[in-house]
């Protein structure tokens, strides 16, 4: 039965000794893992969790040579989480044959909201809610380079429907960063859309000058 990935990444996250890990595979097999834990406990002993949920949860046997930890203090992990913006709600406001869509981040105890307009259509309905993510991302970040929605779509990975975003950023000499990110649905498919895009964009605002 082919491993899913993303699944193994989200399973590994809810050890008590693993904040953010990254698997990076070459078809089936898995050639790096990257794991962000806490200082308290050893990096050793942080290989070995890893490598026993993923054989107990998934029958997967990790090289732990594969396998690489960073340690960092829980004050240098709050000050991470603390430059990322969170999804506070996301409003409609239907006006006939038209629809606007508003997305609210939070970040550092403020609010923003974006909005975007269009069709009040069900096949444009995810590309507004990421072009509304985008406005307030723009909003809450002003440092930010230009960004644009490239894609937005949903897609079946397994059994589980995932929203998968690319987005452009401007960059200097008329270049561009593509990013990538993905979020499981769960049933609400304008949450995944928000934070599809946070999940490609996350990294590259917490390192945005002030």
């Amino acid at each position: 039965m082919p491993v899913n990935f993303r699944e193994l990444e989200e399973g590994l996250t809810r050890l008590e000794s693993v904040d953010a890990a990254r698997v990076v595979n070459q078809g089936d097999r898995i050639t790096e893992v990257h794991v962000i834990a806490a200082a308290e406990k050893p990096a050793k002993q942080v290989v070995r969790d890893v490598q026993s949920l993923s054989m107990a949860r998934f029958g997967l046997s990790i090289d732990r040579r594969v396998i690489s930890v960073v340690q960092i203090s829980p004050r240098d992990l709050d000050i991470a989480a603390a430059a990322r913006a969170a999804l506070t709600r996301i409003a409609e406001s239907p006006n006939g044959s038209r629809t606007t869509l508003e997305v609210t981040l939070r970040h550092a105890d403020e609010e923003h909201v974006g909005t975007a307009t269009g069709p009040a259509v069900t096949s444009a309905r995810l590309r507004l809610v990421g072009e509304a993510t985008i406005d307030a991302i723009e909003r809450t970040f002003p440092t930010m380079p230009p960004i644009a929605l490239d894609a937005i779509t949903m897609s079946t990975v397994g059994i589980h429907n995932v929203v998968v975003a690319v987005v452009i950023i401007a960059a200097k000499g008329g270049g561009e960063e593509l990013h990538v990110g993905s979020a499981l649905s769960n049933g609400n498919v304008d949450d995944a859309g928000v934070k599809a895009i946070l999940d490609g964009l996350n990294r590259r605002m917490a390192n945005l000058p002030e």
